[in-house]
This record gives C-alpha cells, structure tokens and sequence, in this order.
C-alpha cells in the first residue's frame, strides 16, 4: 500500500536513529513536507546529507521551554509522530526519583507538551490533523527491572485515549503503536542474546519486529485511510500480547 502526504507538513522526534529516522524518510518519500528532531547534531547532520529536502532541528524534548518555543515557531503541522523515548533498566526496589523524572520527562510529559502545541495550531486553523504516539507492548506487560519503563509507556497509552476523546471533535486523530523489540541497530544489540531467545519464545510468530514493520504501522495511522481510527493501541508484537 502506497502513502501519499503530498502538502502535509510533518514532524517526528527523536528522527536521529532507528525507528524514527525510518519513519523521518518515509514521510520524505511520501511527498511531505518533514521535519525531523534530535538531540545529536551528528545523527542530524547524516540524515541532512541522505536527503536534503529533510528539515532537522537539534531539541531536547525533555527542555519543556526549549522544546514548546521550537515547535511553536515550525509553524503549520498537520502530522506528528511523538518518536523520541528514553529507556530505563532498575529494579523496582531501587528505582530513584531522579530516574523517574528522566524517563517521565521524555516519554509523557514530552509527548503532553509537544502535541499541545501542535493541536492548538490545528484547532486555531479548524484544520485536521494525525498524532501518531510511539508507545511499547511494555505499557501492557510486566518486565523485569523496567518498573519506570513500563509506567510510563502505560501513562502515554492512557494519555493517547484522552487526547483522542478531546480532540476527536476537531478532527485530530491520536493513536498508539506499540511495538515488541524492533531490530535496529540498538535492538540487535541489546536483544540478541538469551533474553532475546527467552522472549522470542514467548511471541507465537516467533520473531520480533523489524523497523519497516512499525514504520508502515505508523504511516497506516498518519494517513486518510485510517481517517476512522482514533484512540487505538496498535500492537506490533507477533501475537506476545495473545500469549
């Protein structure tokens, strides 16, 4: 299935590596006017020279103030993808506030800010528009040593469904994917290994997903063909959740 987004203007962060940087190019290959956030010069920096119609911006989404004055000066968005996430590995016995504010701070209270902003502009233009949410099958799972990870992947699940009842009037959709281990470059790594096999074992396909899997996922939703579907989780998964 083809995608066209032919004059949309789009915005992904944390369009640096893996999923996001797919998604980023995708969206370019779509005919959209994109552009792509990151922390890391560098990352920018390639993607820039990969494809020059490519609009990057360097942002910490964390910064509440840096972030919400950026995006409010990109003007017009009529497509975002909330990529940007931040991983945490601590028992549920020693997790530390600091912790809890660093993963809270980018995978929800990011997501609140950036898509405020966002649907705002849309309201104010009696515009319609797609928020796309990078979420994880963690919001629904209990994994070891990740009590921060998964709360907040839950919290975003939640938000979408809010977000998605309020905004639905004015036609802005908001949806979820979530994704069980993806094999970028970050996902190999991490993941490939026993605890990669132990949980493969658990998904009934047998497989985790690869990147094109949730990039198509994400363009599906972003797009006029899912112009009904508002408020979902979309499981990426090979079944892990039916198992």
């Amino acid at each position: 299935m083809n995608f066209s987004f032919t004059g949309k203007r789009a915005l992904v962060t944390g369009a640096g590596k893996g999923i996001g940087r797919c998604i980023a190019k995708a969206l370019v290959d779509g005919g959209a006017h994109t552009i792509a956030l990151s922390r890391t010069a560098a990352d920018l920096d390639s993607l820039k020279h990969e494809l020059p119609a490519m609009e990057t911006h360097q942002c910490d989404v964390a910064d509440w103030d840096a972030a919400r004055t950026l995006i409010e000066s990109l003007g017009h968005i009529d497509l975002l993808v909330n990529n940007a996430g931040v991983a945490s590995l601590q028992s549920a016995l020693d997790t530390t506030p600091e912790e809890y504010d660093r993963v809270f701070n980018t995978n929800v209270k990011a997501v609140m800010n950036i898509s405020q902003v966002v649907a705002k502009s849309l309201i104010s233009q009696a515009s319609s528009g797609s928020i796309v949410n990078i979420s994880s099958v963690a919001s629904s799972l209990a994994l070891q040593d990740h009590l921060v990870y998964c709360s907040s992947k839950a919290a975003l699940d939640q938000m979408t469904r809010v977000m998605a009842m309020e905004w639905g009037p004015h036609q802005i959709r908001v949806n979820c994917v979530n994704p069980t281990v993806v094999l970028t470059p970050m996902g190999k790594q991490a993941w490939e290994n026993e605890a990669g096999d132990a949980l493969k074992a658990r998904i009934p396909q047998r497989k985790f997903a690869r990147e094109e899997d949730v990039v198509n996922a994400v363009l599906f939703l972003l797009s006029d063909k899912a112009d009904m579907i508002t408020g979902t989780t979309l499981p990426i998964d090979g079944g892990l959740l039916t198992s």
